[in-house]
């Protein structure tokens, strides 16, 4: 996933999330907020997968739809892209 255009996105601690290429604003629970700042740190789908299953109660299966749900909302969104690793996945 091609995660460029998250690291220029504007979010403060309460949730509020800012692109000013587009102007557009968002808004994310706790758990967005947390993902959105794991991408911004250069943490890649696998780490973020560990990072979630070692500090949250929570099954794999149940995470990685979660995970996947979010990042496909991200994508439509324009907010990430699709990367090399993610030829097979679209």
């Amino acid at each position: 996933m091609e995660t460029v255009k998250v690291t220029e996105l504007a979010i403060s601690d309460n949730g509020f999330i800012f692109d000013p290429a587009t102007g557009y604003s968002y808004s994310a629970n706790e758990t967005g907020f947390m993902l959105l700042r794991m991408l911004q740190s250069g943490l890649d789908k696998a780490e973020i997968r560990q990072q979630f299953l070692t500090e949250y109660e929570t099954t794999p299966d149940s995470l990685d739809s979660d995970l996947e749900h979010f990042i496909l909302m991200l994508r439509a969104l324009n907010l990430i892209g699709v990367g090399p690793e993610d030829a097979d996945a679209v």
